[in-house]
């Protein structure tokens, strides 16, 4: 066990389901034939998790990650102690629980850049309560970035082999447009490749989508296509990478995820997540519950590994004990195979 990767799991915001879908997770001794994980968090909101969905789980807290016992049966945390018991109540957006969110994602991060554990993988945040807990990012990439003094990266959405990268995310469609620009597409791009091959991938292909309806159709639905996603591709060409595009988004997440490509390169937030929630989320229309919630995200181009859930802090199942861990599960498995070069984590 000792060769696993150690993967710290940052709870996220204490008011939504992060607790829970860590506990969850680690209920199964499968976790542990893979990874070292341990949560960094609220020792109170951990406690209630585990009496929540039962199966009479330990719990070691810990000062340090060479504390951990990295046991099945046994939850390793190392408590914040940001929050008390009742302090933050469940669904509810507060400062409180919003900076108790920032400092356990400062902690990993700063454990992950002394070497202290192999990857982090982060639980839900909610944006509001982080922005009143007066910290003021628009989500997990842009703190990643801020906080390794990273200019370049990019989110990467994953459901298996089907995976999407974003050129932009957390603006309005109107920036979007603006912010497509030969450079940046081909940040992402080479970013792309780069996180292709760290997963044991030799010649990655890659689609690139266009930003307008049928890639600009000539330039009658826009020049962007033409003028910066096109000579991007061109130059990601230049410099070995299999590239394609500007390829019309209405099919080019079909053909990805049909196998054609290895990842492909959406222009903004709602075109790439769309097409990822579609493929990996299933909604039981005779309950109006969801049967599945798969996929992760992932910030490339940082010093370190980052993987999360692809889903938010669920306020109206939080504390109730009915969260569901899929997406979690997926998330440590995919930082324990970046950790691990690439090799399947089991």
């Amino acid at each position: 066990m000792s060769m696993h990767p150690t993967i710290a799991i940052t709870m996220g915001d204490p008011a939504g389901i992060g607790a829970e879908i860590a506990v969850k997770s680690l209920q199964s001794p499968k976790t542990y034939a893979y990874a070292r994980p341990l949560i960094i968090g609220d020792l109170d909101y951990v406690k209630d998790a585990v009496a929540m969905v039962g199966g009479g789980l330990a719990v070691n807290v810990i000062s340090h990650p060479s504390e951990g016992l990295y046991r099945p049966g046994t939850l390793d945390i190392m408590d914040l102690d940001n929050v008390d018991a009742g302090e933050v109540s469940y669904g509810v957006v507060s400062a409180k629980a919003g900076h108790a969110a920032y400092q356990y994602i400062e902690r990993a991060i700063g454990l992950a850049l002394a070497r202290e554990v192999d990857a982090v993988v982060t639980g839900p945040i909610h944006k509001e309560s982080l922005n009143l807990g007066g910290h003021s990012y628009s989500g997990h990439t842009e703190i990643f970035a801020d906080l390794t003094n990273t200019s370049d990266c990019a989110m990467m959405l994953a459901d298996g082999d089907f995976r999407v990268a974003h050129v932009t995310t957390h603006v309005s469609l109107r920036q979007a447009c603006n912010l497509v620009t030969r450079k940046r597409v081909l940040v992402v791009i080479r970013l792309a490749h780069d996180a292709l091959r760290a997963l044991g991938m030799s010649e990655p292909k890659i689609g690139v989508a266009g930003l307008n309806p049928h890639a600009g159709e000539g330039g009658m639905f826009g020049t962007e296509d033409a003028e910066e996603i096109a000579p991007a591709v061109a130059d990601a060409q230049a410099m070995g990478i299999k590239a394609e595009g500007p390829i019309p988004p209405d099919t080019l997440f079909a053909k990805a995820r049909g196998g054609q490509y290895d990842m492909a390169i959406a222009m903004y937030h709602d075109q790439g997540h769309i097409a990822m929630k579609t493929a990996g989320f299933a909604l039981d229309s005779s309950t109006g519950k969801w049967t599945a919630v798969s996929g992760v995200n992932v910030t490339l181009g940082l010093p370190i590994i980052r993987v999360s859930v692809d889903h938010g802090t669920a306020f109206g199942k939080a504390g109730k004990g009915t969260a569901n861990p899929q997406s979690m599960i997926q998330a440590l498995e995919l930082a324990a195979r970046f950790a691990n070069g690439g090799s399947s984590p089991a």
